[in-house]
Order: C-alpha cells, then structure tokens, then sequence
C-alpha cells in the first residue's frame, strides 16, 4: 500500500507520515501492522466525538438507507439539511440565523468573501498577516503568509492586510471595505488569542464605516474552546461566521452563517448568486446532526476548559517556552523547530500523534477529540515530558 501511495495519489511534502492506517477507534488509530497511536490532533482539529463514535456512525448508515445525493443544493427539501440548520441557529446569537452548508472550510470562505462583497457593494477585503482560511484562490487571496501564496500570484484583487491584535491597524478599515476576515483565533500563526477587546474593536469599526465582521470559526468552533464558537468568549457577534473541520465530526462539511437579511441577497442580481452541488449532502449533514446534538447534550463543551488546565498541569518543562491556545485548541511552543520536529516524530514512534502548525515552526499542535479522557491526556502529556527530557539530555 506504501509503495503505491506515493505512486499514484498527489503529495502535499516531500515527507509525509506515511502512517498505513487500518482502523480507528475513539482516541486511538491503528495501523496495518497493529500499533496503537494515541491522537492529539484528531484529523488536525476535525474528529470532535474521536474515531467511530457509534451516534455518527448510526447516523451515516441510517441516511444511507434513505438516500443520498438527490439534487444541487437548495432546491429539494431535505430533513437532515433542515435539522443541522436549525439546530445551528438556534444555538447561535441573533442575528446569526441563516445557514448556507458547503463541503469544505475553504468553500465556506469563499461563500463568505462572496456574501460580503454583494451586501456592501464593496470590493476591499481586509485580512491579518499570517492568517489562515483555506486552500483555494479566494481563501489563499486573505491568508497572509506570502510563502504560501508567492508561487500562486496574481490572486484575487483588493485585498489589505493588518496585523492581528493591533488596534492602531483599524484606520485601515475605511469606507471602501467590504469585509475584514479575522480567525477568532489565529491558526496557523501559533494559536494566539485576541487581546485587549480586539474583535469587539474591529467589530465596532466596521460598523462604523458599513463593512462586514467575518470570524473564521472553522478552527475553534464546535466546542472546542470551552463553548460552542470560539467568538462567544470574546465579546463579540460577527455579521457571519465561517465553519467547517469539526462541524462534521470527521466528515467533510462547512458552512457561513449571517442574517437572512444579509444572505437573501445571494437570491437576486444575479440569481443563484452561489451555487453548490453536493454542499449539505444528506449522509454528510446527518453526521454533522449527530455530533452537534451530542455535544449540545453533553458535557464535552465545559469539560475542555478542565482538559485543556490538565494539559497546561503537565507540559511544564525547560524547552517549552509557552503553551498558546484556548480549551483543545493548543500550541507547546519549545525554544527552537528543530526541537518541535524531534518531540513530533519521536512521540510518532512510541505511538502518539502530534503535528506541526502552518507557520510557527517552534509549535507542536494538541488538539485532540473533545472526547478524550484524563487518563489518555496523562498518557499523551506523559510521553511528551519523557521525549523533552531525552532532547534535554543530547543537547
């Protein structure tokens, strides 16, 4: 399987884990040969409810039997896609009330950047340095990490950037913007929280001027940071919000979420303003139902904020610097890459998973299942602390 692997399917880096995956259970994946790994990244953020949990999984099956795609997105009435919407917006703050499901975080993105430029009129995005929303051109266009995007330029026109967390930044937001997209907390950049009132700032300033507060929540919505999106412990409401990874609980979905006011005007001038053909698949929303009602029904939101004091418990040590981050939505930051590469493919061989962030070389993502236990993050944190102490000991 390896070998034809790196034959026949596109690879993203010279160096892939190249982990041969058989099957996987709650917090744990297996491979072909047996070995248990420990998951502290949990499909980099996606598997809320861990690996096969059996109400997700009775969900895909039961819709299955139902039917699965029938017709482009919007057109047929279809009860899973009608639960997971109402279900969104009745847990979410007025006016966010009016969800358009897509199949990706990213398409999610370039709904919202689409929205925003066709409510306001307005062509001007405005995006943080070392930002992160997506893959594609739209969302690559408002990521601000020109070694991603140099090779793929020209991208889309009219894009600013600002830096996050930097109010004296905010005049930049004028009459002429039509949105400015922010991380709720910033990804790929290291995990680093908004300080000092800072979405509350920029919320106010684009109300001031007529432009668009877009959260991309795709990251730390969904329970992850101790509520069900990462925006309510912070003070603020978006005009829309963007989510996606963990909505699905391991399956592909993403949505944005505005008012109806504002995403009524996708109906008209153009009509079919955006269109999707599988977005809000049935077998796809059903699961997402699923992990959504059981998080909503359970205890797992709160019991991030106990897990992640856990986590920040154990990972003191002389090569971690600081630990970043809100709930299971974690960066151990150590004092140089070379050792966050050592502890990561280490810890890979004595069976737990942790992975790397976008563009803070020295992190190491935690990010496990919501529904990890205190006994496996004592096990994780365990073999962490054993593999800093031997680079410790080399160095």
């Amino acid at each position: 399987m390896k070998e034809d692997f790196f034959k026949y399917q596109a690879q993203t880096s010279n160096h892939p884990l190249a982990i041969e995956i058989s099957h996987a259970n709650e917090s744990f994946v297996y491979d072909t040969n047996g070995k248990s790994y420990l998951d502290f990244i949990a499909g980099v953020s996606a598997n809320t409810l861990g690996h096969n949990h059996p109400k997700i999984s009775q969900a895909i099956k039961e819709q299955v039997d139902k039917h699965t795609h029938v017709m482009v997105y919007g057109e047929f009435i279809q009860q899973p896609q009608v639960n997971l919407t109402k279900l969104l917006a009745q847990n979410l703050p007025k006016p966010l009330e009016t969800v358009y499901l897509t199949n990706s975080g990213t398409e999610a993105t370039e709904g919202a950047l689409k929205l925003a430029k066709r409510y306001t009129g307005r062509h001007e995005i405005i995006a943080t340095k070392n930002s992160y929303h997506g893959n594609t051109q739209g969302a690559m266009s408002v990521c601000g990490a020109e070694q991603q995007n140099s090779a793929f330029r020209p991208l889309i026109p009219g894009i600013k950037f600002i830096k996050f967390n930097n109010a004296a930044d905010l005049h930049k937001i004028t009459l002429k913007t039509a949105a400015v997209i922010l991380e709720t907390i910033q990804g790929g950049a290291g995990f680093i929280e908004p300080e000092n009132n800072y979405l509350k700032k920029v919320k106010e300033k684009c109300d001031e001027v007529g432009a668009l507060l877009i959260l991309d929540e795709i990251q730390t919505g969904i329970g992850r940071t101790g509520t069900l999106f990462g925006f309510e412990n912070y003070n603020v409401i978006p005009h829309i919000i963007i989510a996606g990874k963990g909505l699905g609980g391991g399956m592909p979905i993403g949505a944005f979420i505005a008012s109806n006011k504002i995403m009524s005007c996708l109906k008209n001038h153009p009509k079919l303003g955006h269109i999707t053909t599988f977005g809000g698949h049935p077998v796809i929303a059903a699961a997402s139902n699923a992990t959504l009602t059981e998080l909503l029904n359970s205890n797992l939101i709160k019991e991030t904020l106990y897990k992640e004091k856990l986590i920040r418990k154990f990972l003191i040590h002389p090569l971690i610097t600081e630990v970043r981050g809100k709930g299971l939505m974690l960066a151990v930051i150590v004092k140089t890459e070379e050792i966050a590469s050592k502890v990561i493919l280490r810890c890979l061989d004595k069976g737990l998973l942790l992975f790397w962030l976008l563009f803070e070389g020295k992190a190491i993502r935690i990010t496990p299942p919501l529904t990890i236990s205190n006994n496996e993050i004592t096990k994780g944190c365990t073999i962490i602390l054993e593999t800093l102490n031997e680079i410790l000991t080399e160095s």
